[in-house]
């Protein structure tokens, strides 16, 4: 990554390019019907990193839209980064999406129950190509799709962990802002960035260049953004310049 980019988010469900209010699989507002289109577009208009969910993988422990995914990557991967989330939950998951072609996986569940299955998928593919999502609730980083009624583990010990596990890059959501342009957790935010090993993209509720530009300042090295660039309250153009590309 550059010193800061962003990340438009394609978040796949049925097939769908959709969006989640609140992680909320009750709660969906369907965007696009071809995702591989989705991707190209953004792709055309400057972006270099793209942020791809498999929401069905997430919710049931293993990949739903691996063929999707491939497609997006083969489409736009001589172009831009393709980083994948979702369901990512085994060594063999993992490199299957970054021998595809993907530039990072993101992992979330088994990461925060095994700091050491991170640090195994660090060792084997590299620090940068290795992405663990802390998805915040009431102070604690869940997995599990962000079930309701899921345990999880304090940020600061997550971290703590992680980092020991030679973890460095970070996708930090508050997922109580997730999807609704409320504006980003900054006090999360710095309190994962604070630790001068971590490399934090940030995520959740980011919805206007002021946004964009205040997770900058903290020191994030990239933002996630989604419904704001599909409901048009930030232009792509604008987000684009506010990073500096």
């Amino acid at each position: 990554m550059a010193s800061f980019d962003l990340l438009p988010s394609i978040d796949l469900r049925d097939g769908r390019v959709v969006r989640l209010q609140q992680g909320d699989f009750r709660r969906e507002t369907a965007y696009a019907n071809d995702p591989v289109a989705v991707a190209q577009r953004f792709v055309e208009k400057g972006v270099s990193w793209l942020h791809v969910v498999d929401l069905d993988g997430a919710r049931h422990g293993r990949s739903a839209h691996g063929e999707v995914i491939g497609r997006i990557v083969a489409a736009v991967g001589d172009r831009a980064s393709v980083e994948v989330a979702g369901g990512l939950r085994t060594p063999s998951a993992v490199a299957e999406v970054l021998d595809a072609g993907a530039a990072r996986a993101v992992v979330g569940t088994a990461a925060l129950a095994d700091p050491a299955f991170a640090g195994t998928l660090v060792a084997r593919h590299g620090a940068d190509r290795v992405a663990v999502a802390l998805d915040v609730r009431h102070g604690m980083a869940i997995g599990e799709a962000w079930m309701p009624g899921v345990s999880g583990t304090s940020v600061p010990d997550a971290v703590v962990h992680l980092t020991a596990a030679g973890v460095r890059w970070f996708e930090v959501t508050a997922i109580d802002r997730d999807g609704t342009k409320a504006g980003p957790d900054l006090a999360l935010l710095a309190l994962v960035a604070a630790d001068q090993r971590t490399r934090v993209v940030a995520s959740g509720g980011i919805a206007s260049v002021e946004d964009l530009r205040a997770v900058q300042d903290l020191g994030c090295a990239g933002a996630i953004v989604g419904r704001a660039l599909y409901d048009g309250a930030l232009s792509l153009e604008a987000a684009l310049a506010a990073c500096g590309a």
